[in-house]
């Protein structure tokens, strides 16, 4: 079951349990908010990004809802008063009550948001994943969190490059905050860490690309107590066998039996098989803890390499060590439903305050799909296990909810569910023999 299915079936209850839902969900955030109207305000906002339009920024938002223009639309954004750090703060309180689990990961990576102008804040010429290649827009860190139960995010920020935030001899341009300075990605992402360790968030691991496996940041997760499984470009460097290499030195140097074929997770197609190999590095580690570099390869083409340095207990498997690198792009699905389903790239704002704002109130609008089909999975899967599916005996088609499947027998079948003629209907429907059309004499008392 998709997200969209989820948030149109409502499962459990009908869609009046949806919108319900989804103010409980406002209720928590309604405190951050000073005025009434600011609150009902971010209530429509929420209920607009939700809505099944193709782009929802200002005109289309107000079009949607019913008013004349924009502004009342962008006010939450640009004019009213509340605290999105606060909000932020419950959004992260709102996953971790539906997704939480100890097993849980915490991801950082960052996506880009396409600009045609330059006067929004953050925007210059700079590398986007998103188009994979430079292009002119902004670019966000994001910190999300990851279970079995789904993956939403937790946090964001906004990042500025030195020319909006490093050049403090020259006016701040406009939209730019005069007292922010200029931080790398991985110091954002630190920052976003600390926040999420200080909340308490159940995590087994972190989880990056290779722009947040540089040594600082693992380090400071090192000195923390904190596994993690960071990617590293090929040129990284370790030692080992007291000498160093490069990552992609020792992985050309491995023998054949040292690679195994693991899955790295579930995929649109399938399990997503690689050859991975582990090797134990020689770093002092706290005890109970140690150092790997892990390799992936490509089956189809074994000089197709991806690197990660992992640090977690020394007890620890490679099983767990892929599960733990393959997770990592549940974020990349995460980027994608909420750019598609909430309009999370469709603002229309300059300022970094307005940036923030939005983000965070599609980052909610996205958490709240996410825990919907959570729940409505279990629901689903406990109605399976009190209707098992499977095979009729009498006609031979499928019964139960089972997806893809029929939800009962064929209309003419006499099995459950079916509405054939069967033995118990039979009685039902015949009286008891002797006694069909027997009138009583009236001279008869009945007892």
């Amino acid at each position: 079951m998709t997200i969209a299915e989820a948030v149109e079936t409502a499962v459990p209850g009908s869609i009046a349990g949806w919108e319900e839902a989804l103010d409980a969900l406002h209720r928590r955030i309604a405190r951050r908010f000073r005025r009434a109207e600011a609150r009902a305000r971010a209530r429509r906002y929420l209920r607009g990004l939700l809505a099944p339009l193709e782009r929802k920024n200002g005109w289309q938002l107000a079009e949607h809802l019913g008013e004349p223009g924009p502004q009342g639309v962008q006010r939450p954004l640009n004019a009213a008063a509340w605290d999105a750090d606060a909000v932020r703060d419950d959004l992260r309180a709102y996953v971790v009550e539906t997704l939480g689990a100890p097993g849980g990961l915490l991801i950082v990576d960052e996506t880009g948001f396409l600009k045609k102008g330059t006067k929004s804040v953050g925007v210059q010429r700079q590398y986007s994943g998103t188009a994979g290649r430079r292009e002119n827009c902004q670019v966000g860190v994001f910190l999300a969190y990851a279970s079995a139960r789904g993956c939403a995010f937790l946090d964001r920020a906004l990042y500025l490059p030195e020319g909006w935030a490093g050049d403090r001899a020259r006016p701040p341009r406009p939209g730019a905050p005069e007292d922010v300075a200029f931080a790398t990605k991985g110091a954002l992402a630190r920052a976003m860490l600390e926040r999420a360790f200080a909340a308490g968030v159940p995590a087994a691991w972190v989880v990056g690309d290779t722009i947040y496996g540089g040594e600082e940041l693992r380090r400071w997760l090192e000195e923390g107590g904190r596994p993690y499984v960071l990617a590293v470009p090929c040129t990284h460097g370790v030692w080992t066998a007291g000498r160093q290499a490069t990552a992609e030195a020792l992985a050309g140097e491995l023998p054949v039996d040292a690679w195994s074929p693991l899955s790295a997770g579930a995929g649109s197609q399938g399990p997503r098989w690689y050859e991975w190999a582990c090797l134990a590095l020689p770093y002092d580690a706290a005890q109970g803890m140690a150092h790997w570099l892990l390799v992936r390869r490509n089956l189809a083409d074994p000089a197709d390499r991806a690197y990660y340095r992992v640090y977690g207990s020394a007890e620890t498997g490679v099983e767990e060590m892929v599960r733990a690198a393959g997770a990592r792009w549940a974020i990349e699905a995460a980027f994608e439903e909420a750019k598609g389903l909430v309009g999370l790239d469709h603002d229309a704002v300059r300022r970094w305050g307005a940036w923030h704002r939005h983000i965070t109130l599609g980052l909610l609008a996205h958490a709240f799909l996410v825990a919907t089909r959570a729940l409505a999975a279990e629901a689903e899967k406990g109605a399976m296990a009190r209707w098992p599916p499977g095979p009729c005996r009498r006609c031979g088609g499928w019964r139960g909810r089972w997806p893809g499947r029929p939800r009962s027998c064929p209309p003419g079948c006499a099995g459950p569910g079916g509405g054939g003629v069967t033995r118990r209907r039979r009685r039902a429907a015949t009286p008891p023999a002797g006694r069909a059309g027997v009138r009583r004499s009236p001279s008869i008392p009945r007892r």
